[in-house]
């Protein structure tokens, strides 16, 4: 079964897949990359992903590799975290908390933090409390500072109506 590797810290300018393959040619044809390109300008952004036959090959690239000098600047290679089905990126990279990498373990991966936001509520509005024990009024009440002028309006409409 084939394992695929995270790639990180790779330089954001133009590389081609061929640069990053050139790096991993010791491992032979065995060893085939991927590299993820911003589609609007074709630079890289800053990762990729390294698939492998097993996981001792996968072990012995991580080893060696992780922390090699490509372009001035040493390649970061983990385990990637396996895809989540409708994630709108191709590929899910690893995350990082304090600059600590995670490693892929199983079960379920957090939703991105976006989406975390758009379900909490609303700030436009005030909030709205809702209480299981009824009020001494059934009433709405109207905002304490438009009372006096929603009160004139009622009046008005009142007497609107009754001519």
């Amino acid at each position: 079964m084939s394992v695929r590797l995270y790639i990180g810290n790779l330089p954001k300018e133009e590389i081609d897949r061929q640069e990053l393959q050139a790096v991993f040619a010791e491992e032979g044809d065995a060893v085939t990359t991927k590299l993820i390109k911003d589609r609007k300008t074709g630079k890289c952004r800053g990762f990729g992903f390294i698939t492998v036959n097993n996981d001792e090959q996968a072990d012995q690239v991580i080893e060696k590799y992780n922390g090699q000098l490509f372009k001035d600047s040493p390649i970061k290679i983990e385990k990637a975290l396996p895809r989540t089905k409708g994630d709108e990126s191709e590929e899910q990279a690893p995350k990082t908390v304090n600059n600590a990498p995670t490693h892929a373990t199983p079960g379920p991966i957090k939703e991105s933090n976006r989406r975390e936001k758009s379900s909490k509520k609303s700030r436009r509005g005030p909030a709205r409390e809702s209480s299981s024990t009824p009020s001494d009024s059934d009433a709405i009440r109207p905002d304490p500072r438009w009372a006096n002028e929603l009160e004139k309006l009622k009046q008005m409409l009142a007497a609107q109506t009754t001519n």
